[in-house]
């Protein structure tokens, strides 16, 4: 794997680039009996990142384990390139996990990206894994709002009106979330899987409980590594 560490922003461009031309936007028909949620922590001005995949049931979302990692990265925090500081710590979680997921859930986006390689992207070409980015903002592309009820939602589409994703209404009454395939999935099959993760917050338990176990491994709470519940 390329040491992500001494790329320059050009040259991360150009890996980009050759990424897209390997993503696959098809639909998913394989089985769905686990589902991952995988987030990352860090100050922009760190090295330090924090990475973490919850592994849960589906389509109970109940949690079986989670898999925290901490690395160093010297890729600067660059908008639209930051899957080159968490896609090196997040490899690192998925090769502790004991059970591969079915589908997993990325906090970011998908092909929903200026180059179509956000972070759901990346990091399902390089693990050959159906990924599906849920993001809590735009990064790119356009919409309409969706209606304010749950489960309401309109494309997200370039300006040459291909569509990129959705914007989802995940609760009533509060902001979208902008869910988008990674790979080896498509717009509507993301969209339909990431409605059943939704338990009643905002954001779809797999990448809400990422998120809580991300911080509570960076402030020391619970341990690196991997841990079954």
């Amino acid at each position: 794997m390329i040491n992500y560490n001494e790329l320059t922003v050009p040259q991360a461009t150009i890996i980009q680039k050759e990424l897209k031309d390997t993503v696959k936007i098809t639909p998913y028909n394989g089985p769905l009996n686990y589902v991952a949620g995988a987030d990352i922590s860090f100050n922009k001005f760190s090295t330090t990142v924090y990475a973490g995949i919850v592994m849960m049931e589906f389509p109970s979302m109940k949690p079986v384990g989670y898999s925290l990692v901490k690395k160093e990265v010297l890729f600067p925090y660059v908008p639209g390139f930051l899957a080159f500081r968490e896609v090196p710590a997040l490899l690192d979680a998925w090769a502790q996990l004991p059970l591969k997921p079915d589908i997993l859930v990325v906090d970011g986006h998908g092909i929903a990206h200026p180059r179509r390689m956000g972070i759901a992207s990346h990091f399902g070409v390089l693990a050959q894994q159906p990924s599906i980015g849920s993001a809590k903002k735009k990064l790119f592309g356009m919409y309409e709002e969706p209606g304010m009820e749950k489960g309401s939602y309109t494309p997200l589409t370039d300006k040459q009106g291909q569509q990129l994703g959705n914007v989802l209404r995940s609760k009533s009454n509060v902001k979208p979330v902008f869910v988008s395939p990674g790979h080896l999935i498509d717009v509507p099959g993301s969209t339909e899987i990431l409605m059943q993760c939704i338990k009643g917050y905002r954001l779809p338990e797999p990448t809400r409980l990422a998120h809580n176990a991300v911080n509570q491994f960076r402030t020391g709470i619970v341990p690196e590594g991997w841990t079954s519940l």
